[in-house]
């Protein structure tokens, strides 16, 4: 009996030239390991280097734009290996809590070991570009990834030290801002002070991020502040840290660190704390605490916004 006519459609994937099974076999693998990186959070740690480097260049920065982009490399893929690192060493208890198994990167068809080289060669190309702005850069994005190892690994293990982890991301804070503030090529007392409320600002929601994360890190045992101090307290702390930010910010706008203007952005933090009555009040479930998580990232990204436009007037 003959065999049936071929269709005519689309060429099969064993019909392709090889040159083109390469190429679609190689976009497939690079969707799947950028599909483990958290772009959103990268993303938004773009801000405090970004705004770092704005407030040291001010005029400047036109003429500086390809240093401005340098950074901008430098640090997306700094950020997105301080991630991996961390879903790296987490994967355990990330299998085991229901609101994140469903995307850590073996569900995406990315093995350990693959995560780990990716993760590397993230790590080797930040450091690269990096050193290209500098020897003070260079040692900046080291001290963020020497911390982001201190905090992920299991050998040392600071996320489930409480008190520890916090101070690594205060710590961690400044120097991110610093790493945009360096192309200034000064490090003065505003620069300081500016990298202090980032700082702030930072720590204060990693420690809403731990009450989110609570239930999980209960189960398998880690010892966050929020495990440790409980969730209400951590929450409670989390909220005094980002109105101690906001008084930062309005005492530099009164001072002249930062255009008098934003003093104005003071009006903004009670939205914030009414936004944080209502998680409260909910119980602090996963949701609110997400959806709480959603709003101040917004609100901060307005801040970050009302920051260059009032450098920019100014």
């Amino acid at each position: 009996m003959p065999a049936p006519p071929r269709s005519r459609g689309a060429p099969s994937r064993t019909d392709l030239p090889p040159s083109l099974t390469f190429v679609s076999a190689g976009r497939a693998a690079a969707t799947r390991y950028l599909s483990c990186i958290r772009v959103p959070d990268v993303l938004v740690l773009q801000g405090p280097p970004l705004l770092g480097a704005a407030f040291a260049l001010r005029q400047e920065a036109p003429s500086r734009i390809d240093d401005i982009a340098l950074l901008l490399a430098a640090n997306v893929c700094l950020m997105a290996h301080v991630f991996l690192l961390n879903d790296w060493s987490n994967l355990s208890a990330d299998l085991a809590d229901p609101f994140k198994a469903g995307d850590v990167f073996t569900a995406k068809g990315v093995g350990r070991p693959e995560i780990a080289a990716f993760g590397a060669f993230l790590l080797v190309a930040a450091l690269a570009l990096s050193a290209r702005l500098g020897p003070v850069s260079f040692l900046l994005a080291l001290g963020i990834a020497g911390l982001s190892a201190l905090y992920s690994l299991p050998g040392a293990g600071f996320k489930g030290r409480p008190l520890l982890n916090s101070a690594t991301h205060l710590i961690g804070g400044v120097l991110h801002f610093q790493f945009g503030y360096a192309l200034g090529g000064v490090f003065d007392l505003n620069g300081w002070l500016l990298a202090t409320f980032f700082a702030l600002t930072f720590t204060a929601g990693h420690l809403a991020q731990e009450v989110r994360d609570h239930d999980g890190d209960v189960r398998m045992g880690v010892r966050t502040n929020a495990v440790s101090f409980g969730p209400k307290r951590t929450f409670v702390a989390s909220v005094a840290v980002f109105t101690l930010s906001q008084a930062l910010l309005f005492s530099m706008a009164l001072w002249g660190t930062v255009p008098r203007a934003l003093a104005a952005l003071a009006l903004l933090h009670p939205l914030q704390l009414r936004w944080s009555v209502v998680a409260f009040d909910e119980g602090l479930t996963h949701a609110s605490l997400c959806r709480l998580q959603a709003r101040y990232r917004l609100l901060y990204g307005a801040i970050g916004v009302a920051m260059i436009a009032a450098l920019w007037v100014g």
